[in-house]
């Protein structure tokens, strides 16, 4: 049985489904499709009056939005808590970036002076998250969204990694199903905005599993919200969670809503799109429109901003951890702003959408939009100092235990190499922890880029020991996910095949590079294309030519061996033996090879000969 409540908080207004829905389908039936979300905040408007004063056509209203959380309540580690800045001479330079008590000091202090202001996000607010999050099923993250004032978010891939009935959780409140409550007397509550799933549907009734728009109302000015997340969902998340769902196209999904609420008598829409671009700069600052609209990004995005219909009158995007603020010409040739805050809370866009009354519609060409860096010069928010405080110290018995020791930094999701030191070192931990025959005799190991979620750091963090000390949270937030290994026979064939699918196909554009274990090399030539770029007759392992007709044992966790990143090959593998999790196989290699009198050094590279 479903249930339908109401919540309200300083005068907003939210339509949330029951928690702990055990099937898709109870999901489905408690948020009905198309039911938009609305929230009214201060008196009506009627015939141009405002708060008793005359008011203008045009208003200006501040939408501020941000993506890719992935619950870093603490300032992220390392490269992954920097970002870079050009100057106009060329020149750059890095901030340290990121914290939520920094994060609601900015937004704060933006929202100042603007009668007008909405908070958006574009998914992946929780999942792959550090342990003070993770550690609690991420009601720490949906805790602090909540006091950040956050209105609405898309559904992105990670909000799907513990499956449909635990979104629905998330959304609605309740203890966790298998965990109970994380605190002893309080029950969490859920989340104070939508998530917004508008092409996430039940296969069997093509309803949407969450609400597919939502529209946010103030003084008269009404804005629709449109939220997907990347069709391609279901290739990048374990398919266990999303059993009976369907990720829908986005163009289409997002063009059929925004008619549903232009007859709704919403002209005013945004897309919230959990799918992104690459700039052609690091920079968050880097000018995507030399010179001309859209020029300087490339990626899925481009493709999906140019088919949108121009009903919607901006883009907030997330998913591929990149900063820009563009204008990508929409189906009538017209630029239309599209934009991404990066990642972890780093940096959040400043986006002024003019608001004309008559037509209820946004003033295009007026609008404009820029990414602000989340400096760490500000004053921490108390309240978000205090919620670290109290679920830190729920974590701290687990999170503070030193489990290794590192000789200096050990890049992983912030290094910008196709081989990264620490995928070299976790895909040795891997071999390692299943190459005896009852562990699954492999003999080599592979690892996906995106199962990195951070750096071991050596010195210098306000998350990290600083002494050159790998505790069993900064463990955590490298591997959260705890996936399974599996080891599976692959032949030589299929592993070249493995190779070129890194390169090819739906990896082509964004290559997605396998992070391999010692002995196993090959040669990636950047200057082709598609599967061209591997060299098979340079593939190795232990200086032998890999044999395409013999069959070896491969080592690579369930997500991988599931066929995920659009690695289909993988899922092939036969005589599949399940061990141990991935974070268990790296703690026990820190353990065996590490020691504050001989602490690990970062892995030489080379193992990939990169051609550029």
């Amino acid at each position: 049985m479903s249930a339908t409540r109401h919540k309200k908080r300083g005068g907003r207004r939210i339509l949330a489904t029951a928690a702990g829905l055990a099937t898709v389908g109870a999901l489905v039936a408690a948020m009905p499709a198309g039911a938009a979300q609305e929230k009214a905040s201060g008196p009506a408007d009627a015939g141009g009056w405002t708060y008793g004063k005359r008011v203008g056509r045009t208003v200006d209203v501040q939408l501020l939005s941000f993506n890719d959380l992935h619950g870093n309540l603490q300032p992220p580690a390392g490269s992954s808590g920097r970002v870079t800045h050009t100057h106009e001479d060329g020149s750059t330079e890095t901030i340290d970036a990121g914290g939520v008590e920094y994060l609601a000091t900015h937004l704060r202090k933006a929202r100042k002076g603007e009668r007008y202001s909405v908070t958006a996000a574009a998914g992946d607010m929780v999942g792959a998250s550090p342990l003070i999050s993770g550690l609690f099923h991420d009601e720490p993250t949906i805790e602090a969204l909540n006091r950040l004032k956050l209105d609405v978010t898309s559904v992105g891939n990670h909000e799907f990694d513990e499956g449909a009935a635990e979104l629905a959780r998330i959304q609605n409140g309740g203890c966790h199903a298998k965990d109970g409550c994380a605190e002893e007397g309080r029950t969490y509550r859920g989340a104070d905005f939508p998530f917004l799933a508008a092409n996430v549907t039940d296969e069997k009734t093509g309803k949407p599993v969450l609400d597919p728009y939502f529209v946010w109302k103030k003084g008269g000015v009404k804005i629709g919200f449109i939220g997907v997340t990347l069709e391609g969902t279901a290739n990048i998340v374990n398919a266990e969670g999303i059993k009976g769902l369907k990720f829908g196209d986005e163009v289409e999904t997002i063009n059929k809503y925004a008619k549903v609420l232009e007859r709704k008598g919403v002209k005013s829409i945004v897309a919230l799109i959990h799918e992104g671009g690459l700039p052609a700069s690091s920079s968050y600052n880097y000018d995507c429109d030399s010179p001309g609209p859209g020029d300087g990004i490339a990626g899925p995005i481009v493709d999906i901003a140019k088919n949108i219909d121009p009903q919607v009158d901006a883009l907030v995007t997330g998913h591929t951890h990149q900063a820009y603020a563009c204008s990508i010409p929409d189906p009538s040739g017209k630029p239309r702003t599209v934009t991404s805050a990066a990642s972890f809370g780093r940096l959040y866009t400043d986006t002024t959408l003019t608001y004309d009354r008559k037509t209820k519609d946004i003033v295009r060409t007026a609008v404009k939009s820029a990414n602000h860096v989340v400096t760490r010069d500000v004053a921490k928010a108390r309240d978000m100092s205090r919620l670290i405080d109290r679920w830190g110290a729920l974590a701290a018995p687990i999170a503070n235990r030193p489990v290794g020791h590192i000789s200096a930094d050990i890049d992983g999701r912030g290094s910008t190499a196709y081989e990264k030191p620490l995928g070299n070192l976790i895909a040795d931990a891997q071999l390692e922890g299943t190459a005896a025959a009852d562990k699954g005799g492999a003999q080599l190991a592979l690892m996906n880029p995106g199962g990195i979620r951070s750096d071991f750091v050596h010195q210098g963090s306000d998350a990290g020991e600083g002494d050159g000390v790998v505790t069993y949270g900064e463990a955590y937030t490298v591997q959260p996910f705890t996936n399974m290994m599996t080891v599976v026979d692959l032949t030589g064939e299929q592993l070249i095949t493995a190779l070129q699918q890194q390169v090819s196909g739906r990896n082509e554009e964004s290559p997605k590079i396998l992070q391999v274990s010692e002995g196993f090399t090959y040669t990636l030539d950047m200057t082709k294309t598609g599967a061209a770029r591997i060299d098979t007759g340079s593939v190795r392992l232990n200086g032998e030519p890999i044999d395409r007709a013999q069959t070896y044992r491969v080592a690579m966790n369930e997500f991988l061996s599931g066929g995920g990143d659009g690695f289909a090959v993988l899922a092939q593998g036969g005589n599949k033996l399940v061990g141990g999790s991935d974070l268990d196989i790296l703690l026990d290699y820190l353990a065996a090879h590490s020691s504050a009198d001989a602490p690990i050094a970062p892995p030489a590279t080379g193992r990939i000969n990169v051609v550029q």
